[in-house]
């Protein structure tokens, strides 16, 4: 149990309202990290990779405290037989021929901290580039040279009591919020979400509780261009979390929000954009119980006015939509560690793409890999039960492996990661099932590696919207199972001993 230092904090107006909760400020480290599988947020102040400059190998600056530095470099092979996504060259020609793609991501950061308290800056640079690949280079796995975040924040260390920080940035930054489903910033992907604009934090993740506001604008990523943000929308919202019996649960209402100001008529077809207004609620508690079990909950209410476009004509409809993620787990008293769980997700999908409610849930910026090791699916027209093993055979060894269901939340909804919809509902919900394994080493300080192992066979929809256009499918597809392998490297050039993936 926690016996906290006890500091009495006076507080006045807006703030004095947020110490109605646990009122008393605690120099306790309250934080206690999920057991969730890939959804505690990675580190982003600063990011996992980077050390200050104290604590690295140069000695000769033991005395530089107030300086963070990181640089990483990571590259991945990866094999892609029979892809369910759709990137088939602009044509509706299926390409069956194995995808061998290599992806290189450098990232480099420089934080200053303290010297000029209450001022600190970061900037942190990403160069992501993909060789040898059949299909068409994204903005998933390209995005040369580009910064990535770039913002200066006044830092009040004590401004609400004894070791409770008041944060307010401003500029370009990158987050992960509470299980990562709706605001990540996709580590696994070679590319990185991030935003421009304010941030104000009350509190830290280590205090009994802290609040987290923001309002950004989503950062477009630009291939081989400076990216820019996209000023016709706003992301909002704010995350409560309460620690006070962490050692049992942490719970964190939060509230989000999205709003698109629309451009349907731009004379630039690929430049239009429909309006839209999303109001998402929700509330995540996660903790341990009886011993060995623990436990990972979020749910999800979105409500408001999406918006489509036909052509340049544009029709609002009413957004209805809900989404909920259990997750339970137990970890044994063995030497290697093991943990076992169980997992369902369930996210709406549209029932009428021509009535006027958008059932489909809206996934954010979310992060796809807790759903998918092949990356097919997202929070949204998804049933999704999951069983997974997590071992640690030797030190610094984990593996884990897991086998996943997956279907549609409404049969009309359609698959929108593969490109794959029945409006008739006729093909049915099941969508197939996934076996992964992975394997993740840290080598030494300076070098981990890991490779992963996933295999995808269709159900009964995907088989049926495989069949040729002229047999009721949509052809261009194939319904063999779909199998992933990859290798990935990653090189910390300050030795912190962390990986630097989840």
């Amino acid at each position: 149990m926690k016996h906290p230092i006890i500091h009495p904090v006076l507080a006045t107006g807006a703030l004095g309202l947020l110490l109605v909760l646990p009122g008393l400020v605690s120099a306790e480290d309250y934080y206690v990290p999920t057991k969730g599988y890939r959804v505690e947020p990675a580190p982003t102040d600063p990011p996992l990779y980077v050390r200050n400059l104290s604590k690295t190998q140069f000695e000769q600056f033991r005395d530089v405290k107030w300086l963070d530095v990181g640089l990483d470099f990571r590259t991945r092979y990866e094999y892609r037989e029979n892809d369910f996504r759709p990137q088939r060259n602009g044509t509706s020609e299926w390409r069956p021929d194995p995808d061998n793609l290599w992806l290189l991501r450098t990232r480099a950061y420089v934080g200053i901290k303290e010297i000029l308290d209450p001022l600190r800056f970061a900037v942190e640079m990403e160069d992501a580039r993909s060789y040898n690949g059949l299909y068409p280079k994204t903005d998933a796995d390209v995005n040369e040279f580009e910064m990535i975040q770039g913002y200066g924040e006044l830092y009040f260390a004590n401004a609400l009591g004894h070791n409770r920080p008041i944060s307010i940035r401003a500029g370009r930054m990158h987050l992960e919020l509470l299980d990562r489903r709706l605001i990540g910033n996709n580590e696994f992907r070679n590319t990185t979400n991030n935003f421009d604009g304010y941030r104000v934090r009350f509190g830290k993740k280590q205090n009994n509780w802290d609040l987290d506001t923001f309002a950004l604008q989503p950062v477009e990523r630009l291939k081989y261009e400076l990216d820019q943000p996209d000023e016709d929308t706003w992301v909002y919202g704010a995350v409560l979390s309460l620690k006070q019996w962490s050692e049992f649960v942490t719970l964190q209402p939060y509230f989000l929000g999205r709003k698109t100001d629309g451009d349907p008529t731009n004379r630039v077809a690929a430049n239009r954009k429909p309006s839209m207004d999303i109001y998402a609620p929700g509330f995540r508690a996660y903790g341990f119980f009886g011993g060995g079990f623990d436990f990972d909950a979020d749910v999800n209410k979105q409500f408001g006015r999406f918006g489509s476009l036909s052509g340049t004509r544009e029709s609002l409809r009413q957004h209805d939509a809900l989404a909920y993620s259990l997750e339970l787990g137990y970890s044994f008293d063995h030497d290697w560690k093991p943990r076992a769980s169980v997992y369902y997700g369930y996210g709406t999908g549209d029932k009428n793409a021509g009535d006027n409610i958008n059932q489909r849930f809206d996934a954010f910026y979310g992060f796809n890999q807790p759903w998918s090791r092949n990356d097919y699916f997202s929070w949204d027209n998804i049933i999704a039960p999951k069983a997974r093993l997590e071992f640690t055979p030797y030190k610094d060894v984990r593996v884990d492996t897991a086998y996943n269901l997956y279907w549609q939340e409404s049969e009309t909804g359609g698959w929108n990661r593969a490109g794959l919809r029945d409006t008739t509902g006729r093909s049915g919900a099941f969508l197939g099932h996934e076996f992964d394994i992975r394997v993740r080493h840290k080598l030494n300080p300076y070098v981990d590696w890991s490779m992963s192992y996933a295999r995808f066979t269709p159900g009964g929809f995907t088989e049926s919207r495989a069949l040729p256009v002229s047999q009721g499918g949509q052809g261009a597809y194939t319904s063999e199972p779909s199998n992933f392998f990859y290798f990935e490297v990653s090189l910390n050039a300050f030795g912190d001993g962390k990986p630097t993936y989840k």
